[in-house]
């Protein structure tokens, strides 16, 4: 149990602070990616490392996620605990067969012989007008597939909790920042991410979602960037007095379909927050779980506010237009209180 502080971190500052705690209490575990090393990765993430832990366990690499990747891979493999850094989430195309075949399958594939305690850690979300191959979530993919846990905190307390708890797993993880989360002064950032962080280690179990606001009419399930979002139209619609209950899932796999339950049955309505593609995706899923286990409590259709079926525009009124706003959120809150 972690105890009380009143020292607030910026998001990057717990992910880096939570790797160099580990990093102090178990020889396995390094770092490797590109700029991870003296520039202390492009998101700050690795910031302060390669100072204390020198290149042998803090290792930049060259741009060849492939390589690198598939070199963590095999050393997860071999009893080491990696956590490798894919700079750009938009960017694992180039290593999918490592990701998807060897790092989400070689587990089941050996008879459970062969284990991957790995932390593919990678940024993602737009809001900055980076365009379509640097914007993306894509949760969604990693949590499609078996054999990958799939980690997305919104703060930076949970930041460092879920991170150390990564580390410690022993299946390969998939660890999502939100670029716009992190508090780098280089790009436009939420200053709600940066919250209390406690010095010492603790960790947030996978698979624990965290109800951020309770309420008593409608349910919005979401994760990352897109919580703080749901919260402010939470306040607004507080304001029209209906009460809303905001569930941050904090992972998808594994995925606290229990909490979800609990809320709808409290609320009987929902709506689905995602900063994901609408088709095939987190939305969907969630909204399956309500049909299928929740249906006699719905009073209301389920509302979904992702992003439209196109690629990640670079021009910033139109990237705005796509990304999932406070007023699309409340005009979807509103939508289901009038049944």
């Amino acid at each position: 149990m972690a105890t009380e502080t009143s020292r607030k971190l910026t998001m990057a500052r717990a992910i880096s602070e939570a790797i160099d705690l580990e990093m102090a209490a178990d020889s396995r575990v390094f770092v490797m990616g590109e700029d991870v090393g003296p520039y202390g990765g492009i998101f700050g993430s690795t910031t302060g490392l390669f100072t204390k832990y020198g290149p042998n366990r803090v290792i930049d690499t060259p741009i060849s996620e492939s390589a690198f990747i598939g070199a963590a891979a095999g050393a997860a493999a071999e009893g080491l605990r990696p956590i490798v850094e894919l700079m750009f989430v938009d960017f694992f195309g180039v290593a999918m067969d490592q990701i998807y075949n060897h790092l989400a399958k070689n587990h089941y594939m050996s008879g459970g012989s062969v284990s991957h305690p790995l932390v593919l850690m990678t940024a993602m979300g737009a809001g900055y007008n980076d365009a379509a191959q640097h914007s993306q979530t894509l949760y969604g993919l990693f949590a499609h597939v078996p054999g990958l846990k799939v980690v997305v905190p919104s703060n930076a307390y949970d930041a460092k909790g879920l991170m150390i708890q990564s580390i410690r797993d022993p299946n390969p993880v998939m660890y999502f920042f939100h670029k716009g989360l992190l508090g780098l002064g280089w790009m436009p950032s939420d200053d709600r991410a940066v919250v209390t962080v406690p010095e010492e280690s603790y960790t947030i179990p996978l698979g624990r979602a965290n109800i951020v606001r309770d309420g008593t009419d409608v349910t919005i399930v979401t994760i990352g960037a897109m919580v703080h979002r749901a919260v402010e139209a939470a306040e607004i619609a507080a304001v029209k007095g209906i009460s809303v209950e905001v569930v941050d899932l904090r992972t998808l796999v594994p995925l606290d379909t229990g909490t979800i339950l609990s809320s709808l049955k409290k609320t009987h309505r929902l709506v689905i927050v995602d900063e994901d593609y609408l088709s095939f995706g987190m939305s969907g899923e969630i909204a399956a779980i309500a049909a299928e286990q929740a249906l006699e409590y719905l009073e209301a259709p389920v509302r979904r506010v992702a992003v439209p079926n196109v690629p990640i525009p670079y021009s910033r009124p139109l990237e705005q237009a796509v990304i999932p706003s406070t007023p699309r959120i409340l005009d979807a809150v509103t939508y289901v209180t009038e049944f």
